[in-house]
């Protein structure tokens, strides 16, 4: 189907409802993001073809003032509501009018995909939620030094050998980690690995946490290695900035060295890629309804991200 241009500010309103894809910047706090967003959105709905003033139910002529101003006051029509004027009411769209919230929280050092629901796509935004898709992540270690927070903005506290670490040592730990972390799951379903209560559990598909609280790590492995810096590529779901982080010095104190997170970036959100999202240039109105139109073709090709059976991770009795 063709598309036709619209330079009406109310049916660019009226359509602009679902999921948008933002490339969040590494260092910015997310009301910023969200801030910014619906700003612009704001501005570009004002920037259009906007409605008249509201027009009274009988003429009321206008004194003059016997300055200036009375030819301006004659050229208005006598029936106009001055008080419904954007001269004297404001901007026709204000940032409040735009309901906008994440489907997923980054911290203020993770940059990559960030999912926002727009207007109507809240209801969308909170189906994703309480679905829990994975989410996956490329972490950039530095070895060598470890901080107070184990970011690279935080003071140094403890510095280390690394010579002796290698890609395999890496390797062999992380699949030692995703191991652990897998048998953690059937444990907390009071299921026994070896069984053929597992196996069909398995079958059934992805086991997920039953509430938001417990992070769970399905997948890590290491993807780039350059003394003294590593990469990891994690999948999982319910994490946070600080659980990455942590993991990171808890696998370096594994390794006999100390390491801090010089880079996390969200690369994946279920089905919604870093390839897709909105760079920050194109945080202005007609890119974000481009990207509200390419974030429904996903929802459309992939319908269970808003209804799926899930298998929820509950701890045994």
């Amino acid at each position: 189907m063709a598309l036709a241009k619209v330079y009406d500010a109310a049916t660019v309103f009226k359509h602009l409802n679902g999921i948008i894809n933002v490339y969040k910047p590494a260092g910015m706090k997310l009301k910023h993001v969200r801030n910014a967003i619906i700003g612009n959105i704001a501005k570009g709905l004002n920037e259009m073809e906007l409605r008249e003033p509201r027009k009274l139910a009988r003429d009321t002529p206008l004194l003059g003032t016997g300055t200036a101003a009375d030819s301006v006051l004659h050229n208005i029509a006598s029936n106009t509501d001055l008080s419904d004027h954007i001269l004297a009411a404001g901007p026709r769209y204000m940032p409040r009018d735009v309901r906008c919230a994440t489907v997923a929280t980054l911290g203020d050092h993770t940059s990559g995909v960030l999912l926002f629901g727009i207007n109507d796509g809240l209801k969308q935004s909170i189906h994703i939620q309480r679905n829990r898709p994975i989410r996956v992540y490329h972490v950039t270690a530095r070895m060598g030094t470890a901080t107070e927070n184990h970011m690279p903005d935080s003071r140094v506290t403890v510095r280390a050998n690394h010579r002796h670490v290698s890609a395999d040592r890496i390797s062999g730990l992380a699949a030692s980690l995703q191991a652990s972390h897998q048998r953690k799951m059937y444990e907390m379903c009071g299921v026994d690995l070896q069984t053929q209560a597992a196996y069909e559990l398995a079958c059934k598909g992805l086991i997920r946490p039953a509430d938001n609280s417990q992070p769970v790590l399905y997948g890590i492995k290491l993807i780039h290695f350059e003394r003294p810096n590593f990469t990891l590529e994690l999948h999982a779901i319910n994490e946070s900035e600080q659980f990455i982080a942590a993991l990171i010095h808890d696998m370096a104190i594994e390794l006999r060295t100390v390491a801090h997170c010089s880079q996390l970036r969200c690369v994946r959100h279920a089905h919604f890629d870093v390839t897709d999202s909105l760079l920050r240039h194109g945080w202005h109105l007609p890119g974000i309804v481009k990207n509200l139109r390419r974030q429904r073709e996903i929802l459309e090709a992939n319908p269970q991200l808003l209804e799926q059976e899930r298998i929820e991770l509950h701890a045994a009795s």
